[in-house]
């Protein structure tokens, strides 16, 4: 149905746009091929582009080296987490004085040296898992969709000679694209964090890291750069303490108690009607 949905949504813009003599056509074809990826973007195509991406941006990057302290210490605090259930995952570190991290969904993992420098290694191996839980849950194969999705409606109103097709053509489309598409949902935030916790304790690790690493980014300041894109973390670190506490669960959990309610409730309203049903065929016997 989600998907049923996107489709028309994009095909509606497209529709709209008309086919004056002021259409850009070129546009209008792009918009219809982004389009159909939003819909029809397959588990083995998002494979090929992430593969593709991480190699490009590799390129653009200052990668450590095998000798480098950064690369050193990255394969020591990742050990043998190559593989996880049917999941590879690479590491590298870009020598960069930024405090970030991102994951690509061939389970690229990229870690900038300035984020290693804030971390000890638990706190690292809590955002190592949070990553890979982007990876696990494929919450990049969505963002990834949507990106085709946003840019399919940008064309579509970019092929029209108007106002706003001057301004979705700009670089003010291309910005407002690039930054829907950089961002995860709060909801998907918290799945990433809740499964990397279960991460961290299944391996050992210290839980409690997972708060003082959010904790550490919440000195930031709500202006830096890796804030704009993730939901605050001091919110996130009491989220995830209450759950180290015993007085939350996770999001799973959350939804597992929320579908046996309403299991719960339909047993219990077929139960009555059924019993009503035999009390009304008893008196009419």
């Amino acid at each position: 149905m989600r998907h049923i949905t996107l489709f028309f949504l994009c095909f509606l813009t497209l529709t709209t746009v008309g086919c004056d003599d002021d259409t850009d056509m070129q546009l209008v074809t792009e918009a219809g091929i982004d389009a159909l990826h939003a819909v029809t973007l397959s588990e083995k195509a998002v494979q090929q582009m992430a593969i593709k991406s991480s190699t490009y941006v590799d390129s653009k990057k200052r990668v450590a080296p095998a000798t480098s302290k950064y690369a050193q210490r990255l394969k020591r605090l990742v050990g043998d987490h190559y593989q996880e259930g049917n999941l590879t995952f690479n590491y590298k570190v870009y020598l960069i004085d930024k405090i970030n991290a991102f994951a690509m969904a061939d389970g690229t993992i990229r870690v900038y040296s300035g984020l290693m420098d804030m971390f000890t290694d638990d706190e690292l191996r809590f955002v190592i898992g949070h990553e890979m839980g982007h990876v696990a849950l494929k919450h990049i194969h969505k963002k990834l969709r949507m990106t085709y999705a946003t840019s399919a409606v940008r064309k579509a109103v970019a092929a029209t000679d108007s106002e706003a097709g001057k301004i979705a053509a700009s670089k003010w489309g291309g910005f407002v694209e690039k930054l829907l598409g950089a961002q995860f949902s709060q909801l998907e935030e918290k799945e990433a964090d809740d499964y990397s916790l279960a991460f961290m304790k299944k391996n050992g690790y210290t839980p409690q890291a997972a708060v003082s690493a959010l904790k550490k980014l919440a000195t930031l300041g709500n202006d830096h750069s890796f804030l704009s894109s993730h939901p605050a973390p001091g919110k996130r670190a009491e989220r995830l303490q209450a759950q180290l506490d015993g007085k939350a669960v996770s999001v799973a959990e959350q939804k597992k108690g929320l579908w046996a309610k309403i299991v719960g409730v339909v047993v219990f309203v077929v139960n009555l009607v059924m019993g009503i049903l035999r009390w009304v065929a008893g008196m009419l016997t």
